[in-house]
C-alpha cells in the first residue's frame, strides 16, 4: 500500500457501457483503483480490452455510467459539461499519438493554448511558453509552425503544452506510437525526467518499452482491471518500490 497519502485519482466501480443499435455494449465493468502522486502507471492490455475508454474518462473526455471518480479530491463523475471542462483544464494535461497541435499556430503559440482558456494573462503565458520549451529542448524553435518539425520536435510541444498548467495528473495515449526508435527513446528519456521531478504521468500503451521504465503497471481484460503491480524499475525511478501489489493477484 501507498504511504499515508491522499490519492490523485480515485476510481470506485466504474462501469462504462455504449448502445450500439439494440446491444449493449460493456466496455468497463466495474474498474477501482486509486493512482498516487509521483507515480508511473503504464495501463496495457490487448485491443478492445477497454484501455481507451479507461482513459477517456480519466481524462474527463467521457463520463461513466455509474461508479464515482474523484480527481483531486472532487467527484467529477457526473459533472455537467462545463464543470467538466473546467476541471480537466485545470487538472489535467494531454499528450496524443498524433500530438494534436493546431497547425496555424507556432510552438509557443501550442504551448500557451491550455493557460489561454484558463484565463492566464499574456505576459506569463510568454514567459511560461519559453520556460518549457526550453526545458524540453525547443527554445530554438519558439516560432516554427507544426509542419517545420519533426514528429519527435512536435511530441516535445506536446509534452509542454501537457505541462502548461502545471496540473496533477499528465495523461498520454500512445505517446510514442508515431515516433521512429531515435526519437522515441528521446521522448521516453523525457518522461524518465518528468517522473523524477515528481509529475505523475498515466500512460495507455503498447510500447513494451515503457514497462522497463514505469512504477506500476495496470493491465486490463475485458473490461476490469486483470493485473496491477509495481514496475519493474519503481526503485531505481522513485526511489522505494510502489508497492508489490494493489491486492489483486499477480
Amino acid at each position: 500500500m501507498m504511504p499515508d497519502t491522499e490519492p490523485i485519482i480515485k476510481l470506485v466501480d466504474i462501469c462504462k457501457s455504449y448502445q450500439m443499435g439494440d446491444t449493449l455494449q460493456r466496455v468497463l465493468q466495474g474498474v477501482s483503483l486509486s493512482i498516487y502522486p509521483g507515480e508511473y502507471v503504464c495501463i496495457m492490455g490487448p485491443s478492445g480490452c477497454g484501455k481507451s475508454t479507461l482513459l477517456n474518462v480519466l481524462g474527463c473526455l467521457d463520463q461513466p455510467t455509474t461508479g464515482d471518480y474523484y480527481l483531486g479530491g472532487q467527484n467529477v463523475a457526473h459533472l455537467e459539461d462545463n464543470e467538466l471542462s473546467a476541471a480537466r483544464n485545470r487538472n489535467l494535461g494531454f499528450i496524443f499519438q498524433s500530438y494534436n497541435l493546431i497547425q496555424q499556430l507556432s510552438v509557443i503559440e501550442n504551448i500557451a493554448v491550455p493557460m489561454y482558456y484558463g484565463g492566464a494573462k499574456d505576459t506569463d503565458m510568454y514567459e511560461t511558453g519559453v520556460r518549457l520549451a526550453t526545458q524540453v529542448g525547443l527554445e530554438h524553435r519558439l516560432h516554427h509552425k507544426p509542419t517545420e518539425l519533426s514528429g519527435g520536435q512536435q511530441q516535445r510541444v506536446a509534452i509542454a503544452r501537457a505541462l502548461s498548467n502545471n496540473p496533477l495528473v499528465i495523461l498520454a495515449d500512445e505517446a510514442t506510437g508515431n515516433l521512429d526508435s531515435k526519437s522515441g527513446k528521446e521522448i521516453l528519456e523525457l518522461f524518465d525526467e518528468l517522473n523524477m521531478q515528481g509529475k505523475t504521468l498515466v500512460f495507455v500503451t503498447h510500447d513494451e518499452r515503457m514497462v522497463e521504465r514505469c512504477t506500476r503497471i495496470i493491465r486490463l481484460k475485458d473490461g476490469v482491471v486483470e493485473h496491477d503491480v509495481a514496475g519493474a524499475k519503481a526503485d531505481r525511478l522513485r526511489g522505494k518500490v510502489i508497492g508489490q501489489h494493489y491486492g489483486l493477484a499477480a
